[in-house]
């Protein structure tokens, strides 16, 4: 059997799924790459991986897409790395930058924005520094690792993830294992294993991970990450795409 091609997120809350691909033999079947989102959803997009970890909102540039496993990168009420930073409140913000290494964030930001807080500030899509406010009234979205610990350094941060669940009542389904191709039943089956490894496993994976003063990791990957691809966050993520659409 050639070996599938997959793409991950390259981010912290990706690291017990690694370590649960790199500690069973489904690393012999596979060849693993690790990618920001963007790029992850832009190589199952192009053809050049078979499964990715991807932003869920690119799952609507596929011709053919599946979820293939029972996980995901997902959030119950606040995931604190996902984020609208601002000095001013939201509701006073005139422009917002959007994050160069997001399609789901960028997206889910517009989405609060139209539906939750009513306001249609500018879109930034090419600050030359996207993450420094150009003003008082101008916000940033950002995500993933470069957001640890930067939740003191402004009056007003919103966690992307809260707000939705303010808004809908529903957990959030930020990242999801999707197939741009039908994929054996057998290789889905092991790799939803290989992955539930990395899950169980998460004190030992805590071993390896350098520690921060300033973000509290192990709270992070057990508690504000929630893996499990449940019911609620499927009924998420198609209501996620409603609201794209409608855009």
């Amino acid at each position: 059997m050639n070996k599938i091609r997959i793409s991950a997120v390259s981010y912290t809350n990706t690291k017990p799924f690694l370590y649960g691909i790199q500690h069973t033999d489904i690393i012999n079947k596979i060849d693993l790459s690790l990618d920001i989102p963007s790029d992850c959803a832009q190589k199952l997009i192009d053809d050049v991986v078979d499964i990715g970890l991807i932003p869920v909102a690119a799952a609507l540039s596929l011709p053919q897409w599946e979820i293939v496993s029972d996980y995901c990168i997902g959030a119950v009420g606040a995931v604190n790395s996902v984020f609208i930073f601002s000095n001013c409140d939201i509701k006073d913000v005139t422009a917002i930058q959007l994050d160069p290494q997001s399609r789901s964030s960028n997206n889910l930001a517009r989405v609060l924005l139209k539906n939750h807080w009513q306001v249609n500030p500018e879109q930034v899509t090419n600050a030359a520094d996207y993450a420094q406010s150009a003003d008082e009234q101008t916000a940033f979205v950002q995500i993933g690792d470069r957001t640890f610990g930067k939740k003191q350094q402004y009056k007003y941060v919103y966690d992307l993830a809260e707000e939705w669940q303010k808004m809908t009542g529903l957990p959030f389904t930020f990242a999801a294992w999707i197939a741009n191709k039908p994929i054996p039943q057998k290789f889905m089956d092991e790799f939803n294993e290989s992955l539930k490894y990395g899950l169980d496993h998460r004190e030992e994976l805590f071993k390896e991970l350098t520690m921060r003063d300033d973000f509290d990791l192990v709270d992070y990957l057990m508690v504000k990450i929630d893996y499990d691809l449940t019911a609620d966050k499927k009924k998420a993520l198609y209501l996620f795409h409603d609201y794209i659409k409608a855009l």
